[in-house]
């Protein structure tokens, strides 16, 4: 042992590091190739196209990104069913589930027009003078055109367009005792009961069609809903059997005043605009909302 040269150690040391050098080097190189010089990928082969044949439950018509949901995928999908079987009511009171493929975005409230499959575009050629669904629906009661309107320019109005003087004059001194303190500018109550158009969306009662959203604007969806859940006789039509089963079913509850409002407004637009049969037809209804009708019916009690 102690005649062992004494370099031994350093030779084995030398040899084994010089090993390790050049493999270290070679791993290197080929690390360094590799990512210099593209590698193609794997071909991957497609299995054949499915068509609507080999799948019973998908329809022909159906494409990837098309907005309209055919009856088959409907049936299909309970997230789309408008009807509960534990829920009679959602079947007596029914939805128009291709309501999209009528009316562009059906569920997109419209601020200045009154829309429906008939009318996408609203009452044509009337000048909304920029003013929301609910505001045109006042304005009509506004004689001298100022933005407020007093009693005496409701009895005016609903004069114009056929109501007798003493439903005029009742029901005039009514909505301006509901309506006057919730439209007004500020704290203090108007003595002359004023209702301001600008703030007539504070009027909005409860227990109605919801067909103006809380800020006085039109939803179709809504409005679409009053004939599809109670015209039962005529689809585009209410009998005043219908509008009492409507009334009854829209109250919310303990909402008295809303009950009576909506009981009033609906009454007195039966009364005024029903066909000879006794139907409020569903373009009168729209134009109830807009005020339209109201300018209808104004010039046709003049005419005669």
């Amino acid at each position: 042992f102690y005649k062992r040269p004494v370099s031994a150690p350093a030779s084995w040391l030398r040899t084994f590091c010089t090993s390790v050098y050049k493999e270290s080097a070679d791993l290197l190189a080929m690390a360094t190739v590799a990512l210099l010089v593209p590698v193609p990928p794997p071909t991957i082969a497609r299995p054949p196209a499915l068509r609507s044949r080999h799948l019973g439950f998908l329809p022909r018509s159906c494409e990837l990104g098309s907005s309209r949901v055919t009856a088959a995928m409907s049936s299909s999908d309970p997230s789309l069913a408008t009807e509960a079987p534990q829920a009679a009511v959602t079947s007596e009171r029914k939805l128009s589930p291709d309501l999209q493929e009528q009316l562009a975005k059906p569920y997109l409230a419209r601020a200045m027009a009154a829309v429906d499959p008939s009318h996408p575009e609203g009452s044509k050629g009337r000048d909304t003078k920029g003013m929301s669904v609910l505001q045109q629906h006042a304005a009509f009661f506004d004689r001298n055109g100022d933005g407020v309107i007093y009693p005496w320019e409701t009895f005016q109005s609903l004069r114009a367009i056929g109501l007798g003087s003493p439903s005029a004059f009742g029901t005039s001194i009514l909505l301006h005792l509901v309506l006057t303190y919730p439209t007004q500018p500020g704290w203090m109550p108007s003595p002359l009961l004023s209702i301001h158009i600008k703030n007539i969306h504070r009027g909005k009662h409860g227990s109605d069609s919801e067909t103006y959203d809380t800020e006085g604007r039109f939803e179709p969806a809504k409005f679409d809903a009053i004939f599809s859940k109670f015209g039962k006789t005529r689809p585009n039509a209410l009998s005043e059997d219908e509008i009492n089963a409507m009334l009854k079913h829209n109250r919310n509850m303990y909402d008295f005043l809303g009950w009576a409002a909506a009981n009033l407004e609906w009454k007195l637009l039966h009364k005024v605009a029903k066909d000879k049969e006794g139907f409020l037809q569903r373009e009168i209804v729209r134009g109830a909302f807009d005020g339209s009708l109201f300018e209808r019916l104004q010039e046709s009690k003049k005419s005669t």
